[in-house]
């Protein structure tokens, strides 16, 4: 007995120190969160995790809710996100279009539309008279979800639009006329805050802002709030934070689960539940031209996404 207490101690003793490679100063509410939830049946946000009841078939269809999917940092999974969430919205038999509203149209290649191809696009119908939005809505593989496509001459919008008289409404305006025909329309939003990011944040009711599981990514959130905030006095009174979702999580490092729980003590509520981890399925699905709900749909991205549409839901950012 005595030798095997011997061989004990120096275990106990290693294993009540500090693991040599964990950072110093670690912040006390992850770590505390981090150990909650594998204690208890706590979701990775460090809260009870709701129950996000499937949503009830619609009856009727319109007029939409407008959200901008916005971040000013690039490649903190919007477009993604836009992409995903408005099929997850029409799996439930919401009528959902989406906005390419970056130059780079990623959104549109991502759902199989050679948008360099086209004639028209959404920057014809903000920088000319004369064009029928529904003429540039293309339909996409999955029902219930249409696209409105952006190319690279979207980029030359901000400095055609500077002289316009309410320059910030003209998104408003070029949507006005589809607005009966959906229930949610997503805006994937150009990294940056500049006027076509503000045109966005005009015409929406509400704003997702996707937020990568990194330092840095963080530190762009208060600018972004600020901004919302200044356009909700000015330009759009209705105009609310809809929710900050945490993006590329990686339950394993204590870096995501640490930047998690630090935004959910700044924000709180207005944290979604749902979180998105990190997966190779996404770029695949991007690959294949499709959402991640119809390429692998019992993936667990494919279901987090469709956890983010019932709890929008449930929320009342969407019908």
């Amino acid at each position: 007995m005595d030798a095997e207490t011997a061989t004990q101690a120096p275990r106990a003793d290693t294993h009540a120190s500090a693991p040599e490679d964990q950072l110093p100063g670690i912040n006390v509410v992850a770590r505390s969160r981090a150990d909650a939830g594998a204690a208890s049946d706590l979701g990775p946000t460090g809260r009870a995790l709701p129950d996000f009841p499937e949503p009830a078939p619609l009856t009727a269809h319109g007029p939409a809710r407008i959200i901008a999917m916005c971040n000013q940092k690039g490649g903190v999974g919007k477009t993604t996100t836009t992409i995903n969430l408005g099929a997850a919205l029409a799996e439930y038999g919401r009528r959902v279009l989406l906005v390419d509203f970056d130059p780079q149209g990623a959104l549109s290649v991502g759902l199989g539309i050679a948008a360099h191809q086209l004639d028209v696009t959404i920057y014809n119908l903000l920088t000319e008279r004369g064009h029928d939005v529904r003429d540039v809505v293309r339909p996409t593989k999955v029902a219930g979800l249409d696209i409105l496509p952006a190319n690279i001459d979207l980029s030359a919008a901000e400095v055609q639009l500077v002289g316009e008289v309410a320059r910030e409404q003209i998104l408003a305006r070029v949507l006005r006329p589809v607005l009966d025909d959906y229930d949610v329309i997503l805006i994937d939003c150009q990294p940056s805050l500049g006027l076509l990011t503000v045109n966005a944040l005009t015409a929406a009711h509400g704003v997702v802002i996707p937020l990568e599981c990194e330092f840095f990514a963080m530190r762009g959130v208060a600018l972004l709030v600020e901004t919302i905030e200044k356009i909700t006095d000015r330009l759009n009174p209705r105009l609310q934070i809809d929710g900050i979702l945490a993006t590329m999580y990686d339950g394993r490092t204590l870096h995501s689960r640490e930047v998690v729980a630090s935004v959910v003590e700044h924000f709180g509520d207005q944290v979604f539940h749902t979180v998105i981890s990190r997966t190779v399925k996404f770029p695949d699905a991007t690959l294949a031209a499709e959402p991640i709900t119809t390429y692998d749909s019992t993936h667990k991205g494919a279901n987090a996404y469709r956890q983010l549409a019932r709890e929008l839901i449930a929320r009342g950012g969407a019908a």
